[in-house]
């Protein structure tokens, strides 16, 4: 399972899983994105790269979710393809596909990805999962 949608209150939310880091950060930007646009309604037309630094893993993780969200919002781009290429505990480099809004019927518009109750873990099998809630 690459991540689920949890119920929250006034914002939604997702529990991303991976098999590792890298598969775990994938999955929530796709789990994100399905929550704004169903996937197979997205095209691979532009190519962009992005490059972050924080100070720890869930940073990362919220800082690189959010730069998406401003590629979303400011730039009016829709992901569908998301490849981490790098990833440590405080660097991430990844190479994202998609196409800008045109016709699509916006099903989310998230505003955030949030630290509210944020928390990467390893499971005992060795996978990893964080649940992730969003503003909309």
């Amino acid at each position: 399972m690459k991540f689920e949608t949890i119920n929250h209150t006034a914002d939604v939310g997702i529990v991303a899983y991976g098999k590792t880091l890298h598969e775990l950060f994938e999955n929530a930007a796709s789990g994100m994105f399905s929550m704004i646009i169903p996937p197979d309604k997205v095209k691979e037309k532009l190519l962009i790269s992005i490059s972050i630094d924080a100070h720890d893993l869930e940073e990362l993780l919220i800082t690189y979710l959010n730069e998406l969200l401003y590629y979303y919002s400011t730039k009016k781009v829709l992901f569908k393809r998301f490849e981490i290429l790098e990833l440590s505990e405080t660097h991430l480099d990844a190479r994202v596909s998609g196409e800008k809004i045109a016709d699509h019927e916006i099903l989310n518009d998230i505003k955030a990805a949030t630290y509210h109750n944020l928390k990467i873990e390893k499971l005992a099998d060795g996978t990893y999962k964080t649940p992730i809630i969003f503003d909309v």
